[in-house]
């Protein structure tokens, strides 16, 4: 029978059909019952979500380190350009999440399942073009061999913030004083430490003891604090940027045609929580009303986003770095603000590495023997660790990291399938050309920002390691 059957679950296979999500893990989806009956409640459930509960899950999954880079998205596409733009793109970017909802809920419908994932999704909607139906499984492989990529990338952006944000507290430790009122926009470093890839290698044994914990709800009490302390640091980075924006605001208002790609990336590395939507509606009390929380919530998103980042370039202008933290001043607020958002991402990255792991290590641990079941468990999770910290050492600059991640793997998930997929779901029902085009549009933006953004990061990160070997050999040759 074949792979694609959609009675057969493709047990054993590297990209299993059921890939968990850190949604998964910290509120399980309940037993629910058929598509039709969740269309108004799960009747008899007291395990689903509520409304608010959603719209908390919603705003976690979306809110990370990718808004910290925003500034320097906005100094890319030029002050005006750019909040322009993430209008834009937000608005893309909430309607193809619509449509991946819409396209789940029409095929669980008709195979009369309670819930699809993505994966998923893309496989049955495969499945209703003729001449695709052989290859279906093709399809939910390559949608979670793009969430592995975007996730363990996560996990190599985690390395970088945690890296340059420790380092540059250590190094203006002994500057630290209760005066925030710094208008140089620069953090004083008074003492030069370690090269901030030193820095990633010593958090390397403290992430790999951390993906050792067995179960992810054990962490739910340190997601909770996480939440309090990088919602609290998100305020004061507001209020100390609103305070000391300069007039007049003399900054370009178009930026350099080369550099947009890299606001794609970043902006698209931000919006792209995608991955967390259908769990978020599976897991609903009354699926019907997801809709409303998703436009509630991605509305605030974007303004966060918006706001931030023009907010932060008007403050910083020229001088702002690849994470707005890097910005604030020696001041006991702000190096706090640095170190409790870091933990926040600290504790972060074991619920972005959930889905990676969850994916690969399984069907290799099917493999072994009781015996030694654990063992490899535990080594194959050490090793996708290394691996991460490895890339983020090859790659240490934060800004391009992101950028990188956004334009290899969150436009193909946020941009270039959910509108492929609406096409093959719905073709047969006719849809409309003006559908159909704009369809296609939206997946050309999302194929020219991967192809554009992909060059211009990888130009970019040979270009910044040229000149940091030839300045290094320069200073090695002058003692």
């Amino acid at each position: 029978m074949s792979s694609s059957d959609p009675d057969i679950p493709g047990e054993g296979s590297l990209f299993a059909d059921q890939h968990p999500s850190e949604m998964d893990a910290l509120c399980p989806p309940p037993p629910g019952p058929s598509r039709p009956q969740r269309n108004y409640e799960r009747i008899g459930e007291r395990t689903g979500t509520s409304f608010c509960q959603t719209l908390i899950h919603l705003l976690k999954g979306n809110i990370g380190t990718g808004l910290l880079g925003l500034p320097l998205a906005v100094k890319n596409a030029g002050v005006l350009v750019g909040p322009i733009s993430l209008v834009v793109m937000g608005i893309i970017a909430i309607h193809c999440m619509t449509l991946l909802v819409r396209c789940s809920n029409h095929l669980s419908t008709r195979l009369d399942r309670p819930s699809l994932t993505y994966g998923e999704a893309m496989q049955y909607g495969m499945e209703n073009v003729s001449w695709l139906r052989r290859h279906s499984h093709l399809g939910r492989q390559t949608v979670n061999l793009f969430l592995i990529i975007t996730q363990l990338g996560f996990c190599c952006v985690y390395f970088v913030f945690l890296g340059d944000n420790i380092k540059q507290v250590v190094e203006s430790a002994n500057a630290t004083t209760s005066n925030c009122q710094n208008y140089t926009n620069q953090t004083d470093v008074l003492v030069p430490s370690f090269d901030s890839r030193l820095y990633m290698l010593c958090f390397l044994p403290a992430f790999i003891l951390l993906v050792f914990i067995p179960n992810l709800k054990y962490l739910a009490p340190m997601s909770l604090v996480a939440n309090v302390v990088m919602s609290a640091s998100l305020v004061l980075i507001y209020v100390y940027c609103i305070m000391n924006i300069r007039y007049p605001i003399n900054l370009p208002k178009v930026g350099r045609g080369q550099d947009y790609p890299l606001f794609f990336g970043t902006a698209i590395f931000a919006f792209e929580g995608i991955g967390v939507v259908l769990p978020l509606e599976n897991t609903m009390q009354k699926p019907h009303t997801f809709i409303p929380a998703l436009y509630l919530g991605m509305s605030i998103v974007s303004f966060l986003y918006i706001s931030l980042g023009t907010i932060g370039y008007i403050c910083f202008k020229e001088h702002i770095s690849g994470s707005i933290t890097l910005n604030l001043p020696n001041c006991w607020t702000y190096q706090a603000v640095k170190l409790l958002y870091s933990l926040g991402i600290f504790i972060t990255f074991a619920l972005q590495f959930f889905v990676p792991a969850e994916i690969l290590v399984p069907p290799v641990v099917a493999r072994v023997t009781e015996r030694w079941k654990k063992a490899v468990d535990l080594l194959l999770r050490t090793s996708l660790v290394i691996f991460t910290c490895v890339l983020a050492i090859l790659i240490p600059e934060l800004d391009l990291v992101i950028s990188l991640v956004g334009s290899v793997s969150s436009s193909f998930l946020a941009l270039i399938f959910p509108p492929i997929l609406q096409v093959m779901t719905f073709h047969r029902d006719g849809l409309s050309p003006l559908v159909t085009i704009k369809n296609i549009l939206i997946s050309l933006i999302g194929f020219v920002g991967f192809v554009t953004g992909t060059y211009i990061a990888f130009e970019q990160i040979v270009a910044r390691n040229t000149l940091k070997h030839r300045n290094s050999t320069e200073a090695v040759s002058l003692l």
